[in-house]
């Protein structure tokens, strides 16, 4: 049986209260607020969604620990907030990290005291559930560099392994409650008249279909394209953002990799993570500010030595040189422009820059933003618009957290596995990926012997959660499906039979040709070239580490 992907009727003429441009995080996460409130929305994103700066990142939800040294009380106590509702309607995607704080006794700029006074006051503001005994830690420490002397200090944080699973979700509650959603539609033009934003000039990049619609409300939610979409439609010549690029490595797990995640400072002062992820470590982030446009990104051989050379001073042991490296990746941070202060100096508080001020209005940019607050990000925009919020989730486990949430997730496990005529680990990746959703995919499964197909050998995600990503999560291509609605290209054992399978099995189902399969193939293989770099070649010999801005 094959299955057809949702019509996509023309925008010509199309009305609606507010359009957002841009479909990261935050403008999905604007585009479902407003939709659940029962405006009539338009989102578009001229590549895919969470293609860009949303799925380039460090991957933790985190309250913002380092915020405390800069004083920005406020902002710790809205990352905790919204931490903690992360952790409890979407327990499937977000899930508590142990963190361990790893400082060289000597040199360090902080007393031991005030870090362990600042941690306190963190772990109470977020009413965290404790962290790592003595015990844990002394494991740890014995496969760290001994010549540091390093000072530990847990305490707890989250993870979201993949956020590009939560816009996909965001993005599906948002066209349920009546937004229309958009990817490959490209804005040409913000459309003004009179000094207020009337609509938008698109272009449907699979249609070839140029179109205008009006709008009450714009919303520029491009990240670090901001500037470009402003200065294309003629209204800002000023520089909004200032794009910082963060770059990551993936690693084996190594012989005595932590179990938790380690945030230390490198030899230049700079915050590292080294992170369990998806069966891989994750290293990261720089900051180099991102002087050319952020459509190909990619890390610099000096940004992925620098990586290497603070994992390799933590963990002398490791074995890790640069041919071990899996792949590397960078996305671009909009922070704001900032030309005098240094970049770790940057607040990283969002802001909502109304274009009133320059003689335009309904225009609103967002600059900035994290993870972590798009939520908060979008609920402030909405207001902003005069829209009054709904806050509400059918939150996919609502028991609390701990052993009565793991119990209550083995039961809705079960419930899958017998709805869908499938194997208990297939039911609890599904689960794992999709929540509440889980059921309805499965039952699909069992239906139809294709879906309930592995995408891959090494894998329980089945062909069921590809038509899922294509029927209800807006994905296109294949592309669109292995990175980031079913993002098993990302995992630690894909390689080009996994690719070459699941591109079968995807194709039979949506009944694609075998010319299609096959050039779908090779887009999904020259995109994933593209964002996860293979580890670079060449070295400059030039100073190791990422110099701050003066």
């Amino acid at each position: 049986m094959s299955y057809s992907r949702p019509a996509r009727p023309s925008l010509r003429g199309s009305n609606f209260e507010i359009a957002i441009i841009g479909g990261g995080i935050n403008g999905v996460a604007i585009a479902r607020v407003c939709a659940l409130a029962g405006r009539r929305v338009l989102l578009v994103e001229k590549a895919d969604f969470a293609s860009g700066t949303t799925s380039r990142a460090t991957r933790i939800i985190h309250g913002g620990l380092r915020y405390l040294e800069h004083g920005e009380i406020g902002m710790v106590r809205e990352s905790l907030r919204e931490r903690e509702r992360l952790l409890r309607d979407y327990p499937h995607l977000v899930r508590p990290l142990d963190f361990v704080l790893a400082l060289p006794t000597h040199g360090i700029r902080r007393s031991a005291l005030a870090i362990r006074m600042g941690i306190w006051l963190y772990s109470r503001a977020a009413q965290t559930r404790g962290t790592k005994g003595s015990s844990s830690l002394a494991a740890l420490e014995s496969t760290l560099d001994q010549g540091l002397r390093l000072s530990l200090f847990p305490y707890e944080d989250a993870q979201c392994e993949y956020p590009e699973r939560l816009v996909a979700e965001w993005l599906a509650e948002a066209a349920a409650a009546g937004a229309v959603v958009r990817n490959y539609t490209q804005a040409l033009e913000i459309l003004t008249r009179e000094g207020k934003a009337r609509g938008v000039r698109l272009r449907d990049l699979i249609t070839s279909e140029e179109t205008e619609i009006t709008a009450d409300w714009i919303i520029n939610a491009t990240g670090p394209w901001a500037d470009e979409i402003l200065k294309s439609s003629q209204l800002d010549e000023r520089q909004l953002i200032g794009g910082i690029r963060g770059s990551h490595i993936v690693i084996p797990v190594f012989s005595g990799a932590p179990a938790e995640a380690i945030y230390c400072e490198a030899a230049d002062g700079r915050t590292v993570f080294v992170i369990p992820w998806a069966g891989q470590i994750l290293v990261g982030t720089t900051e180099v500010p991102q002087e050319e446009k952020p459509d190909h990104v990619e890390p610099s051989p000096k940004e992925i030595e620098y990586l290497l050379t603070t994992l390799r001073m933590l963990f002398p042991r490791c074995g890790i040189d640069a041919g071990d490296i899996r792949y590397s990746y960078a996305g671009v941070r909009p922070l704001p422009y900032s030309p005098r202060e240094s970049l770790s100096a940057i607040s990283r508080r969002h802001i909502l820059h109304d274009h009133i001020e320059d003689g335009v209005a309904g225009l609103i940019t967002v600059i900035g933003g994290k993870l972590t607050t798009a939520a908060s990000l979008a609920r402030h925009c909405a207001r902003r618009m005069g829209v009054k919020i709904h806050y509400a989730h059918a939150q996919a486990f609502a028991v609390g957290s701990g052993v009565v949430l793991d119990q209550a997730v083995k039961k809705w496990e079960r419930t899958v596995a017998q709805a869908g005529n499938i194997s208990a680990c297939t039911a609890s990746a599904i689960v794992e990926w999709h929540g509440q959703r889980a059921e309805s995919i499965a039952r699909a499964a069992a239906q139809d012997d294709a879906l309930r197909r592995p995408l891959c050998a090494h894998s329980e995600h089945i062909v069921a959660e590809a038509l899922e990503a294509v029927q209800r999560e807006s994905a296109v291509t294949l592309s669109d499906i292995l990175l980031r609605r079913v993002p098993l290209a990302l995992g630690a054992c894909w390689n080009d039979d996994c690719a070459r399978i699941a591109g079968q099995r995807i194709g039979s189902v949506l009944g694609w040709s075998e010319v299609q399969k096959r050039a779908e193939l090779e887009s999904f293989e020259q995109e994933r070239r593209r964002f996860l770099h293979p580890p670079a070649t060449t070295w400059s010999g030039e100073s190791l580490f990422v110099e701050r801005a003066p």
